[in-house]
């Protein structure tokens, strides 16, 4: 019988930073859970695909060329494909993020964070 996913349950399950783990898909699209801590993302894009932070604790800072949209527990900022960025958590972030299935970590860009698989917590 389905039932529905306790995040809080599904953090607990591992403690890897920078490493996101997949607890829901859909339509083509990962749902996935995220823990934050350091400045260790590099600059990169999506050149297909968009990608939506929400954030639950902490801060998510969205680096852009441009500007830097500061991201808080309970909001969520959609980074449009092509857009080059970069997210530097305020401290410990945890948040989910929604992108297709077929999303590259880091773009075309490979760095210590870059992860090509993903661990699934799917039961």
């Amino acid at each position: 019988m389905p039932a529905a996913i306790n995040l809080e349950t599904q953090f607990a399950r591992f403690t890897e930073t920078w490493s996101p783990h997949i607890v829901g898909e859909l339509n083509g699209q990962h749902v996935k859970l995220f823990k934050l801590e350091g400045d260790k993302c590099p600059w990169h894009s999506h050149a297909g695909e968009d990608e939506m932070f929400l954030i639950l604790d902490g801060t998510l800072d969205i680096h852009l060329r441009d500007s830097v949209v500061p991201v808080g527990p309970g909001e969520f900022f959609i980074v449009r494909k092509g857009l080059e960025h970069r997210v530097v958590p305020r401290g410990s972030v945890r948040g989910l993020l929604f992108e297709p299935a077929t999303t590259a970590h880091t773009g075309d860009v490979q760095s210590d964070i870059t992860r090509q698989d993903y661990r699934s917590l799917i039961d």
